[in-house]
């Protein structure tokens, strides 16, 4: 049982897991922004924001404290002095934890824990006055804006003089007129092009009729039993081929 026990064991003895979180606040104090599984990662957002708000005291006792969190010199002197400067106006709140997912493999949960206005992005929120006060002009500017733009465009919009007004008229009678004759002159062609297609066609449709009944009746005389198909023109001029060629035989003899 663990009643009145704070804090995540994460499978480690207390020795590993105060080496593993402090080179973690390490990490993410001079990196700004680290990649590790969501366990960790909350339970490493009070250990660094312990850091920081040690750094914004800036005694020797702070400092001392802050060694015992911090595995480096260098990153102790970046909580007391750019750190402390930064999040001096901010009463706590100086990470931000993002979820990223599970993982592949085990399927553990992942997220981002990272410093809160860190360079790349928006400084510390400002106060509910002076946000007001800017909307409040940047709207002003944006309606006298307008107003300009809409008295420019009335300016310019003007009904024209007689004179003005009577040239413009003319001028466009004239391109009206030409518009109107040149669609007359296409629709004119476009329709000569129909005609001659529609008789090319009709011509074509006639020869295939009269080929198609020329052959039917063919056909029909020749499957009719009572039309005798040896009796046709065609044995009268085998005959008459015949005689020819033997009157030509016999005058060659003679």
């Amino acid at each position: 049982m663990r009643h009145l026990k704070a804090g995540r064991i994460l499978g480690r003895p207390s020795a590993h897991r105060k080496a593993l979180f402090r080179n973690m606040v390490t990490a993410l104090i001079d990196r700004e922004r680290i990649r590790t599984t969501l366990a960790k990662a909350k339970e490493l957002r009070g250990k660094v924001e312990k850091t920081i708000t040690l750094g914004k005291k800036g005694t020797l006792h702070a400092r001392r404290h802050a060694l015992k969190l911090v595995a480096d010199r260098g990153v102790l002197k970046k909580i007391f002095g750019p750190l402390a400067e930064r999040y001096a106006n901010r009463p706590g709140g100086y990470t931000r934890v993002i979820k990223l997912g599970h993982r592949l493999g085990d399927d553990a949960p992942m997220a981002f824990i990272e410093l809160v206005d860190r360079e790349g992005e928006l400084p510390a929120n400002p106060s509910a006055k002076g946000k007001k006060k800017v909307e409040g002009a940047t709207k002003k500017k944006v309606a006298d804006q307008k107003t300009k733009n809409l008295t420019k465009d009335k300016k310019a919009t003007k009904a024209p003089t007689a004179k003005t007004a009577g040239k413009k008229s003319d001028g466009e009678k004239k391109k009206v007129t030409q518009a109107a004759k040149k669609k007359t002159v296409d629709e004119k062609l476009k329709s000569e092009e129909k005609n001659k297609n529609k008789s090319k066609d009709s011509t074509k449709k006639n020869n295939r009729i009269k080929s198609c009944v020329s052959r039917r009746k063919f056909r029909k005389k020749k499957n009719n039993p009572s039309y005798n198909f040896s009796n046709t023109v065609w044995t009268d001029a085998r005959w008459i081929l015949f005689k020819s060629k033997i009157g030509i035989l016999f005058d060659i003899l003679e």
